[in-house]
């Protein structure tokens, strides 16, 4: 039987929860029509009825503000070969979508280009969760776009994805 640490020990929690593969999404939305995104892997679906998804940016995001705002946001589910659209949308400070093609969804949310899936959804309700939010969306719209390709994953602090 394994023994729990005495103290807390943050960077071994992180590589604990390391072991545990995500796929990889951008959250969009936009402020003064302006595109605005960050890179999450803390996307899940909550419920069927009725149709909530979630997801849980960091307090010090300086993209949810302005996302949050606009009281809408788009879930884009990203595809193995888009290791790069999650590095530029992981970046802080930089013109997120100076090498990212997007265009509008069906409530103006921005869509990236060949994305597995795209989610579209109002903002449902906040819950303060440590160092996060814990953001409840209820979705409006959504589309399976290519439904063959495999997902981006996350494990262990590197990108891989599943191949069927």
């Amino acid at each position: 039987m394994t023994e729990q640490a005495a103290e807390f020990d943050a960077t071994a929690f992180r590589q604990t929860m390391g072991n545990f593969a995500t796929g990889v999404v951008v959250v969009t939305g936009l402020h003064d029509d302006v595109p605005v995104g960050f890179a999450a892997q803390s996307f899940v679906s909550l419920s069927l009825e009725p149709p909530l998804v979630a997801f849980s940016p960091g307090k010090m995001s300086s993209s949810w503000p302005k996302i949050r705002a606009s009281g809408g946001f788009g879930i884009n589910i990203l595809s193995h070969d888009q290791q790069s659209v999650c590095d530029d949308m992981a970046r802080s400070g930089a013109d997120k979508f100076a090498n990212v093609d997007w265009q509008s969804g069906a409530t103006g949310m921005p869509m990236l280009s060949n994305v597995l899936a795209f989610i579209e959804c109002s903002l449902e309700t906040e819950h303060d969760a440590g160092d996060h939010t814990i953001v409840v969306g209820r979705v409006q719209d959504y589309q399976r776009i290519r439904g063959e390709a495999a997902p981006l994953l996350y494990f262990r602090s590197a990108y891989g994805s599943f191949a069927q």
